[in-house]
């Protein structure tokens, strides 16, 4: 029997909450961008919840293999119970096994289910490991004599993964079978195929392939997405789970030879000793308990971009591996943003400097006309750039990969990028970005194009386009420049004055225009279409939060009290003042509700990052106290997406976490203020 006691992390869920298990969900990841996800119940409720989403090279990108999984368990006297029900269109919710459900835990941040059933206790374990498009379930009789007869009954419906549940099944699946390894493929070779197997005593498979249709999505229809789909049943598997030997079901695309060079309790091992690793080689504050469980979230976005072959070629030409990160699961990819702002969070406090320089190395790769993309679609080797922010996120980003691991090599070698970048916005660069010769502003905005964060598009609908002169976006412009001046003056660069000269004058410009001295805050967009925007939003925080701060000191104590009183929550800063007459306070309903709501008031999680580092600089006396600006976060990983952070909240109590399950930049900026006190640069 293989130890498995570990026990470095453990978040259970309690009984109280098993009753809402439909509502929460799993997430596991395999560091290519592939993931397993579901709700505790076992049933799916989402067009991404699947027990193996694989990561193939462009074009092809994730794609959902192995959609659903229905237990069964035989006890010696011939009683039955089931687990892993499905919700149907026509009989309604049909979740087997939430009577026999005890127990939801996550230990180093993998899934483990308890079920008691007739005087027997059976553990259910899930992972997938590192760097394969692979799944494993290992199931464990840990009390009651066996034989337990154990039926296993996979489901599927290949297909990329953001596709609709709707989407027809491409003709007939095959199976071939050669001494108990099974392969099942499509009617064409458009997806690769699914290998399975079972390793237990007495194991076998017994076909009779069925379609199993109009089954309920039930977050995908209160989305406003088609919500009912069918999925095609090969067979049942069969095995005898005894106390002295476990059962596991493999599901991959992989090869065989790679598939079977670990038994799955090695590769159990080997995973868990990885993620003992990650946690081990964290900050200290992140060693430990909550701290340790963000560690392990954290690892979910940092990945092997497979999808992009050209990034692997030409990062080991230059000795480095690529490496990306993924904004949020389920369907976000990796975006320049994101990354740049959970790049500190998510890599640099958590020890892995290695892969935080690969990341950034990545992204220089892919500047073009002066910006680095927004972007990279599923499946695709090219970027999309409509973005005015993420670069100048790149340079923040840059300053504090430098500050954990002084690499000045690395940012000489990208000062002729950088340089380039600058140039650009000040001649001005793709989507009306550039600068203002009479103020040095940085100015953008195009038509139809959603450039700043808050980037809501529905159809030709911008929800907040903000074009002209926003707040954070000169912070940001300022911060580059300062950041800038500093590198150019450490090699001896004559350019070095000019951009200090360039800095003052945006500083000055700033100050003068974007106070608004009636409602003593900043606008949040000057020179716009619509004039100067004086709405209460929580972008002006970066006018003090970065660490070249913009705004000067005397108007530090009114912003960061009109942020503090409108705007924070347990878990983020609204994305606008409740006072507001475009104020929402639920983000839900269908795609055009969604997204009118999801910067008119919506509670970012991410936003707490910059709000403690501005209250830190206001409070530099009690800097320590800022902590408890992050409780909720520890009650919420319980919730949702267990051990995880959501995107989004509702605005107003209780908070409903909505949108993504688990948020790179949510996760990123919780981490990196967890450990504030920690940090020690050399």
């Amino acid at each position: 029997m293989t130890d498995l006691n570990t026990n470095y992390t453990v978040r259970d869920i309690q009984a109280a909450d098993l009753m809402h298990s439909l509502d929460r969900e799993w997430l596991v990841t395999n560091g290519l961008g592939g993931y397993a996800s579901g709700t505790i119940s076992g049933a799916a409720t989402r067009r991404y919840h699947g027990l193996l989403i694989a990561a193939h090279p462009a074009p092809l990108g994730r794609l959902m293999m192995f959609n659903h999984l229905a237990e069964q368990f035989r006890f010696p006297d011939w009683s039955v119970a089931s687990f892993g029900g499905i919700e149907k269109v026509d009989s309604g919710l049909d979740i087997h096994g939430a009577d026999i459900l005890s127990g939801f835990r996550l230990e180093e941040g993998l899934p483990i289910w308890t079920f008691v059933a007739h005087d027997h206790v059976i553990e259910k374990r899930l992972f997938m490991p590192n760097k394969q498009n692979t799944v494993h379930l290992i199931y464990r009789l840990l009390k009651g004599e066996g034989p337990v007869r154990l039926k296993l009954r996979p489901s599927v419906h290949f297909r990329d993964h953001d596709a609709p549940v709707s989407i027809p099944m491409r003709g007939p699946y095959t199976l071939t079978a050669t001494e108990g390894r099974y392969e099942m493929s499509g009617e064409t070779s458009e997806f690769p195929r699914l290998r399975m197997r079972v390793v237990g005593n007495a194991h076998a498979l017994t076909l009779d392939g069925m379609n199993v249709p109009n089954i309920l999505y039930r977050v995908e229809e209160n989305r406003g997405y088609d919500g009912v789909g069918t999925l095609y049943s090969m067979g049942l598997f069969r095995a005898n789970l005894n106390a002295d030997q476990e059962v596991t079901l493999t599901a991959s695309t992989e090869s065989w030879d790679r598939l079977l060079s670990h038994t799955p309790s090695e590769a159990l091992q080997k995973e868990l000793e990885r993620r003992r690793r990650v946690i081990s080689i964290s900050s200290p504050a992140l060693r430990h308990g909550f701290g340790a469980e963000l560690a392990l979230a954290a690892d979910q976005f940092i990945i092997t971009p497979v999808s992009r072959t050209a990034d692997t070629a030409k990062a080991e030409a230059s000795g480095d591996e690529a490496r990306t990160i993924i904004a949020g699961y389920h369907w976000f990819t990796d975006w320049g943003r994101d990354t740049m702002i959970s790049l500190e969070g998510l890599t640099l406090v958590t020890g892995r400097h290695l892969e935080a320089g690969y990341i950034l190395r990545t992204f220089a790769s892919h500047v073009r006309n002066g910006l680095i993309p927004n972007y990279f679609p599923d499946g695709s080797n090219q970027g999309v750039y409509h973005t005015a922010d993420a670069t100048l996120w790149f340079f923040h980003a840059l300053s504090r990969y430098e500050a954990y691991t002084r690499d000045h090599e690395s940012i000489r070698n990208l000062i002729p990028t950088l340089k380039t970048i600058v140039a650009k916005h000040l001649a001005g660069t793709d989507y009306g970005i550039g600068v203002d010769p009479k103020d040095k502003l940085l100015k953008q905005g195009a038509e139809g194009y959603q450039l700043t964060w808050m980037d809501a598009k529905v159809g030709d609908w911008v929800v907040t386009p903000r074009r002209g002169k926003t707040v954070e976006i000169n912070a940001l412009w300022y911060n580059a420049l300062c950041l800038m001046n500093e590198w150019l003056k450490r090699e001896n660069d004559p350019e070095a004055a000019s951009m200090g000269t360039l800095a003052a004058e945006v500083k000055r410009s700033f100050n003068d225009r974007f106070w608004n001295p009636e409602q003593k805050y900043l606008f949040d967009l000057v020179d716009g279409e619509h004039g100067n925007d004086p709405a209460c939003r929580p972008n002006q925080i970066f006018a003090i939060s970065l660490p070249h701060p913009v705004l000067n000191k005397e108007h530090w104590p009114a912003i960061l009290g009109i942020v503090e009183k409108e705007l924070l929550t347990p878990v983020g800063l609204r994305s606008l003042s409740p006072n507001n007459p475009e104020y929402k306070s639920k983000y839900y309903g269908d795609l055009r509700s969604r997204d009118a709501a999801y910067h008119q008031g919506t509670v970012w999680a991410w936003l707490i990052g910059p709000f403690i580092d501005a209250w830190r600089k206001l409070h530099s006396e009690k800097a320590s106290e800022s902590s408890r600006f992050l409780r909720g976060f520890e009650s919420h990983l319980s919730e949702a997406c267990i051990g995880s952070i959501s995107e989004v909240f509702d605005a107003e109590e209780p908070f409903t976490p909505r949108a993504c399950i688990a948020q790179a930049w949510s996760v990123g900026e919780v981490a990196r203020c967890m450990v504030l006190d920690d940090v020690k640069e050399a």
